[in-house]
């Protein structure tokens, strides 16, 4: 009796704990994120979204990720930094995710690194710009062309303003972490090229008036204006440029303008962008071509029409879509969803992409970065389809990539 029994107990706790491994193989892999979809960075955000949204159907009709069903949780955070820590602890305590992404930018992405660190967790990062200089986490990986460090950005911006002629410089700043990272590096850079400043001014975020710094840049005369702005605000000092002029001094303008990369305010700006140098991720020139990337966007165009998004999908959604490949790569080969464990992959492994081979330096940030510095060229009207060929934005940094000479500024407008 004794031994019955004891079998039957054995019989049962084995029935329970193969219940259990089964129960735990059906449940979902969780993957969570905050994600601009209103707000100054909305447009970029909504493209971003449906290119993870893409990759997790991918990944799923694959059988997922350990043989379970990958379900991502994402929240709009609505450009809004106060609101995104909450977020990201939801996700953490309540949701119960198993693996985190960055929301896309800068300035929403750096106030939840002290949490992530603080938590040892895994992050990877979408397009930050320096989010991690202070903080150095080591399970921060951040897919972004640029590296770390302002060099990729106002390096061949200034290198450009150089072959010029450029000796002056006058800078735009947004009050705001993005903005000021990649503008107090543009600064030093500047400096040490012997450029002299004759006009440095920060002005607050999502400012839609800019006639007064435009009328204070063209009466200051530099030979060249590095702006560090978000979306609105780039769109704005694009109209005040056009409509107020920067004084025939100006040889090159841009660097930093987030949002003319935005397939909609491309769309609405038309002509007023030539003669605009800034950097971008990706552009239809032919040093850019990818099979990869161009099999991607033909399948991304057909959901964004349906979804109403960025038809072109150029800056953000194929670096999305390679986040979640990094992802899937690391569990695959680890066999894991151990923070550690992933991220010991990931910092010693060449990741494989539709956006190329990416592999990370000890900061979490591309080792060679591949940011491009493209002239707005030949604009004329409002059609999209313009954007699509050659010659519209002209490479004229790195040099690996180059498929033109940069074009002095009143010289491209006409």
């Amino acid at each position: 009796m004794k031994f019955s029994r004891s079998l039957a107990g054995a019989v049962a706790a084995l029935a329970f704990s193969v219940f259990h491994v089964a129960a735990f193989a059906q449940q979902p892999v969780k993957i969570g994120m905050s994600m601009p979809q209103t707000g100054a960075l909305g447009a970029g955000g909504k493209a971003a979204l449906l290119a993870l949204q893409m990759w997790v159907e991918d990944v799923n009709a694959k059988g997922g990720l350990l043989g379970r069903k990958v379900e991502f949780i994402a929240y709009d955070d609505q450009t809004n930094p106060g609101v995104v820590p909450g977020i990201y602890t939801k996700l953490l305590d309540i949701d119960k995710v198993d693996l985190l992404i960055a929301p896309y930018g800068t300035n929403v992405t750096a106030p939840i690194m002290p949490l992530v660190k603080q938590r040892d967790l895994l992050l990877m990062g979408n397009f930050s710009f320096d989010a991690n200089a202070r903080i150095q986490h080591d399970k921060w990986f951040n897919n972004a062309p640029w590296g770390a460090g302002a060099l990729a950005w106002g390096g061949t911006f200034l290198e450009a303003a150089k072959k010029l002629g450029a000796k002056t410089i006058a800078v735009m700043a947004a009050d705001a972490e993005f903005a000021q990272n990649l503008c107090t590096g543009g600064r030093a850079i500047a400096k040490a090229m012997g450029l002299q400043s004759v006009y440095d001014q920060n002005y607050p975020p999502n400012s839609v008036d800019f006639s007064s710094i435009i009328r204070a840049v063209r009466a200051a005369k530099p030979d060249a204006v590095f702006i560090c702005s978000y979306p609105a605000e780039s769109v704005a000092i694009v109209r005040a440029v056009n409509e107020i002029g920067v004084g025939p001094t100006v040889k090159i303008i841009g660097g930093g303008m987030v949002g003319l990369q935005f397939t909609p305010n491309m769309e609405a700006l038309g002509p007023l962008l030539n003669g605009f140098v800034n950097y971008n991720s990706y552009v239809p020139e032919k040093s850019m071509d990818n099979p990869a990337v161009r099999e991607f966007l033909k399948r991304y165009e057909v959901r964004a029409k349906q979804a109403k998004v960025d038809v072109l999908g150029y800056y953000l959604p194929p670096y999305n879509y390679a986040i979640g490949q990094m992802i899937e790569q690391a569990v695959t080969a680890t066999k894991s969803l151990d923070q550690k464990m992933l991220a010991a992959y990931l910092h010693k492994s060449e990741m494989k992409t539709i956006v190329g081979n990416i592999r990370y330096d000890a900061m979490g940030e591309w080792a060679t970065p591949k940011l491009v510095m493209a002239q707005f060229r030949g604009i004329k009207g409002k059609d999209v389809d313009q954007f699509r060929q050659q010659g519209k934005q002209v490479i004229i940094a790195p040099a690996a990539m180059k498929t033109g000479e940069v074009v002095p500024f009143d010289k491209a407008r006409n």
